[in-house]
């Protein structure tokens, strides 16, 4: 009796001091960003006469830095212990610059911090050439050549940016962090083109093929932590339209995409359990939202297509297909604050939506509640300035469809069918 409960007061002692370590680099980070805020103001004089001087030179720089601390109640989304977390961090720098009137050259570099979400370090997101191909009175045609930028998905544009997508978590049945680096842009070729017009509107219409590089931990994050092989991205095509009609706060969209990808298994020193195999990945959605003077409204829809050929072992065949939507609305209180609301749904397979058939068939080793995935998330952000702001949220989940890793779920650790997530983060951005 007396070693057990020497043995709590250990554990409640080191939790404690867990916590206490999380909020000082919280606190730590957090008046870093604040010094760092202070001290754009001392340097504005300079900071406006170094941009006209780039802005003459049609060189233009701007960049980000966020912190934030997360606590994860009841699953793996951050990190396995469960305990309060700092692994929310996020800066950035993007550059682009002028070199004629039809050319321009553009990339962002980050780093990120966000536990199992994705993996820690620095990244190029994008770099790329833009080509201004054609532009008259209706008609724009743009062409981007490297690592460019994906814009097909409603925000597929911002969520690489902190203060510029809606919340700190975005909708994880759709912007998938597990996914996020493949997701953002890719190696090749893209393009856009744009018809604008009284009478009809604003058509925007993208087209992009390439392929992005997976790295060993993306490959655990994804596939299993017991891969001992390598991930590869084979190719990647989408395609997207849009639709705004003349003078309206409504904004249309459709988006298709087609991936492959392969598995190469581990050399026989590795011991490696899985085998050679080929997955495909497709992916279709609806979007709309609305942009009023105080309101804001969007949502998706949305169906993929799941293939496995091996993997498990030679042979494996597996062909699922998943559906869901969110719909989400945010409300400007005052000019400083601007509420959120929002509710998801997804099902990995539309016809075994409870879970039920994917536990039976894997004798009970993946449980039901991981082919699922419901969120509702309620948050609010301030604007302390113009380029200074807080944000907190707060989620309640069902299920645990939308965790690392993909293909073999860590069972151990999610043995729980309902967790809860709360996060605040402070941003700052030139």
């Amino acid at each position: 009796m007396l070693s057990k409960l020497k043995t709590n007061a250990a554990v409640e002692i080191s939790n404690r001091v867990n916590n206490l370590y999380c909020f000082r680099l919280f606190v730590f980070r957090a008046v870093m960003l604040a010094v760092i805020f202070t001290g754009s103001f001392s340097g504005t004089t300079q900071a406006e006469e170094s941009e006209t001087y780039s802005n003459s030179q049609d060189f233009q720089l701007h960049g980000f830095i966020s912190q934030g601390i997360i606590d994860v109640n009841g699953s793996d989304f951050v990190n396995d212990d469960g305990e309060v977390s700092t692994e929310l961090t996020e800066i950035g720098l993007n550059a682009s610059y002028q070199l004629s009137d039809n050319f321009r050259l553009a990339g962002q570099v980050v780093y990120l911090d966000g536990g199992n979400r994705y993996s820690q370090g620095a990244r190029i997101d994008y770099a790329l050439v833009d080509w201004s191909a054609f532009t008259n009175e209706h008609w724009q045609a743009n062409v981007y050549v490297g690592r460019f930028k994906n814009n097909h998905w409603l925000y597929s544009s911002s969520r690489d940016i902190p203060f510029a997508r809606p919340s700190i978590i975005l909708p994880q049945s759709v912007y998938f962090d597990g996914f996020r680096d493949i997701a953002v842009g890719s190696d090749g070729i893209a393009t856009k083109v744009s018809y604008s017009t009284d009478d009809y509107g604003n058509f925007d219409w993208q087209l992009s093929y390439g392929k992005s590089p997976i790295s060993d931990e993306q490959t655990k994050n994804i596939l299993s932590e017991f891969a001992q092989g390598s991930a590869e991205q084979n190719y990647d095509a989408q395609t997207s339209l849009y639709w705004q009609p003349a003078f309206s706060p409504w904004r249309f969209g459709i988006s298709l995409l087609d991936a492959g990808f392969s598995y190469s298994q581990g050399n026989a020193e590795s011991g490696d359990m899985f085998s050679d195999s080929d997955f495909n990945f497709q992916f279709y959605t609806m979007n709309a939202m609305y942009e009023g003077e105080n309101w804001e409204f969007s949502g998706e829809i949305y169906q993929q297509r799941f293939t496995i050929d091996g993997f498990y072992y030679p042979g494996f065949q597996h062909d699922s297909i998943g559906q869901g939507f969110y719909l989400q609305t945010r409300y400007k209180l005052t000019q400083k604050v601007t509420l959120l609301a929002r509710y998801e749904d997804f099902y990995l397979n539309k016809d075994d939506k409870d879970g039920k058939k994917m536990e039976q068939a894997t004798g009970g080793a993946i449980p039901y509640y991981f082919g699922f995935h419901k969120d509702i998330t309620l948050g609010l952000n301030y604007d302390i300035t113009s380029n200074f702001s807080a944000r907190m949220e707060y989620h309640w989940v069902n299920g645990a469809g939308r965790l690392t890793p993909v293909v073999v779920p860590n069972t151990q650790i999610n043995d729980t069918e309902d967790w809860q997530m709360w996060a605040i983060q402070l941003m700052y951005w030139f």
